[in-house]
């Protein structure tokens, strides 16, 4: 971050110096909310969670390195103490953005493929210049402060990944960090439930582009009708990227290999290249078309995006993580989050991925659906009872729509290749938790095999991925 005395982290945040704070001492980051990531310098912020109150660890904190404590009552250390912290810390760094004339705000923002997209635009962005992105998916009203004040004034570009809970929430985001360039991949049906309809959630998202000045880009999805339609709610120039001949920047020719990695040719309006991506699934081109579109407005060379999006390689945990074990048993970690858009596109390429072998896959009820819940549910347990499995686990609560789709579409498909003699469906098997789901899991699998694991990141199912991982024969 820009280095700042306390005294001056006091005005800004409208707070009050205390526990014998030294005005004058500078703050050089970076700021943390957990106290074991405390380094010299640092700026720890306390929040009092259900769990934890950090206000617990704020000596703790100051003995690791940090110079003081953003507290909402006086602790045993220095501090600045404020009336609400994640309020502070909002301020904090919309004054820091203020103080980077020279930097470009990048937001990007839908219901799914935010993180690869952001990573992949992150990467492209560092050709041109120093870049500040958020690790994994810090994209909320804590993740995004604390990674605006990751920056400096070496930084040239902040990739930020905006997320939204409800309406109103990404146009908070936006003021913290105004953006100069506005990403929008899709609508789908993530948090349903919370919206109410895919039609508030098209509201939700496009607060990215209404928060764009006229001197600014959208960058939309000319495939997504929702998407495409917030062109008429922004004052920016608009480009769209996608596979239609419309498009602006859009991919031709696209072919899958047989591990369902994409290759295509990227067109712009100055110039092809030839784009092999590393990155499985079929929507992965839909991702790194919308990071070319973003970076070829910032003026990189259409050759160059195309040699880095096919370097680039999974930056986020979770996400289509493709391991093998020393038996041949390929995991296929996809257990970041999901919801039916994602579960789908998982599927899609499972099958391109696991075709002519054993396919075993891990999948949990998906949450935040309301009253389409109960349906959407029945239908992921279609999708999965109907795609060829040779055993489907699904874990935790609420699987009883799942299962009962599951078993309907395994009734009605034909027995998978290599299962075991007189077998007519898949085997559908309920266990309670992500333990349960790895244990089940080993005594099925053979060398050869391959396993897709997916679910909403409360059920923490990569906890299955890793036991599976280590229990390849040895």
């Amino acid at each position: 971050m820009i280095p700042l005395p306390l005294a001056r982290i006091a005005e800004i945040t409208s707070g009050t110096l205390s526990g014998m704070a030294d005005p004058r001492a500078v703050v050089r980051g970076p700021v943390v909310i957990d106290s074991r990531a405390v380094e010299p310098g640092s700026l720890f912020v306390a929040f009092a969670g259900a769990r934890v109150d950090g206000h617990d660890f704020a000596a703790q904190a100051v003995r690791a390195g940090a110079v003081a404590v953003l507290a909402t009552r006086p602790v045993d250390a220095p501090a600045v103490i404020v009336e609400d912290a994640a309020a502070a810390l909002a301020v904090l760094a919309s004054a820091q953005v203020a103080a980077l004339p020279r930097t470009t705000v990048i937001g990007v923002t839908g219901s799914a493929g935010k993180t690869t997209t952001k990573d992949l635009l992150a990467r492209l962005t560092a050709r041109m210049g120093p870049t500040v992105a958020p690790v994994g998916s810090f994209n909320n009203e804590l993740g995004h402060p604390l990674t605006v004040l990751r920056a400096d004034q070496d930084t040239r570009f902040m990739v930020l990944e905006l997320a939204a809970r409800n309406i109103g929430h990404i146009k908070e985001l936006t003021r913290i960090a105004p953006p100069r360039i506005g990403v929008v991949l899709n609508v789908g049906t993530a948090h349903l439930g919370v919206f109410g309809g895919k039609e508030a959630i098209a509201k939700a998202k496009g607060e990215l582009v209404e928060a764009l000045s006229g001197e600014g880009v959208a960058v939309l999805n000319a495939d997504d009708p929702l998407v495409r339609e917030m062109a008429s709610r922004t004052e920016a120039r608009v480009t769209f990227y996608g596979r239609g001949e419309d498009a602006a920047i859009r991919a031709d020719d696209v072919t899958m290999d047989e591990r369902g990695r994409a290759s295509f040719t990227l067109r712009t309006p100055s110039g092809d290249a030839p784009v092999t991506l590393q990155l499985y699934g079929g929507h992965s081109v839909d991702n790194a078309l919308a990071a070319a579109a973003a970076a070829y407005e910032l003026g990189l060379p259409v050759a160059t995006i195309a040699d880095e999006l096919s370097q680039a390689t999974p930056a986020s945990r979770w996400r289509m993580e493709v391991s093998e074990r020393a038996d041949g048993v390929t995991v296929i970690n996809d257990a970041y989050n999901a919801n039916p858009d994602s579960m789908r596109a998982a599927f899609e390429t499972f099958a391109v991925l696991g075709q002519g072998r054993r396919r075993f896959a891990v999948i949990a009820a998906l949450r935040e659906l309301g009253e389409e819940a109960t349906a959407l549910n029945r239908e992921l347990g279609v999708l999965a009872g109907g795609a060829g499995l040779t055993g489907l686990v699904v874990a935790g609560p609420d699987a009883e729509p799942v299962l009962e789709g599951a078993h309907e579409a395994a009734r009605a498909a034909q027995a998978p290749p290599g299962g075991p003699p007189g077998e007519t469906a898949t085997r559908i098997v309920h266990v309670p938790d992500a333990a349960a789901a790895a244990a089940e899991l080993g005594g099925w699998l053979r060398p050869g095999d391959a396993v897709l694991i997916k679910g909403p990141r409360a059920m923490g199912l990569e906890r299955t991925a890793e036991l599976v991982l280590g229990g390849a024969p040895q």
